[in-house]
């Protein structure tokens, strides 16, 4: 065979197997008369950002009292946003708290724990499907931040959705402290 005679043969051999392949990913389907032909289709939903919290910048004043005196004030807007387009889109946002302290952080300078309440409140907004459960939906339900506590969940649904709420901190001030700005932090996470 001559060498023009072999490349005509590769050419023809190549363009068979191009066109089998090409017949091989868009196959028809054959329907005889009367009958339904169908065609599957697909797409595909991206997951978005997934999970995340965000907190009002600090600081935050909540106010002033004297010794032995109740200060209450709101943190402000707290927002859970869930992107990860779930099939069972369920969340809990919990929150904690550290001590406030002035000056040296000695006892007469620090507000314990034991001081310091949290309440939820019930939802300011809310987007998309599903259950959502304030952690402490009136005053009389707030909790001492000496452990950690669900403020906010999520319990059914699916797809995307948020939810916000704007916590009241209240503070006993102990009866000893002593006068200055007493500093302190209040944490939420989201899982």
């Amino acid at each position: 065979m001559s060498r023009f005679n072999a490349l005509r043969a590769g050419t023809a051999a190549a363009m068979v197997t191009t066109a089998l392949a090409w017949a091989a990913s868009v196959q028809a389907d054959t329907c005889p008369a009367s009958t339904t032909c169908s065609t599957t289709v697909t797409f595909t939903v991206n997951e978005g950002e997934g999970l995340e919290i965000s907190v009002p910048d600090g600081p935050v004043s909540l106010g002033s009292g004297q010794p032995g005196s109740q200060v209450s004030g709101q943190l402000h807007v707290v927002t859970v946003m869930d992107q990860r387009a779930a099939l069972n889109a369920t969340w809990t946002a919990n929150v904690y708290g550290t001590p406030l302290t002035t000056g040296g952080g000695t006892s007469a300078e620090t507000v314990p724990l034991s001081a310091l309440s949290y309440w939820s409140g019930p939802a300011t907004a809310t987007t998309g499907a599903g259950t959502f459960v304030p952690g402490q939906p009136t005053a009389g339900d707030a909790e001492v931040l000496n452990e950690v506590y669900t403020a906010f969940s999520k319990i059914n649904g699916a797809g995307d959705n948020s939810a916000s709420w704007n916590p009241t901190i209240v503070i006993d001030v102990p009866a000893q402290a002593v006068a200055g700005t007493y500093t302190g932090t209040i944490s939420h996470s989201v899982a």
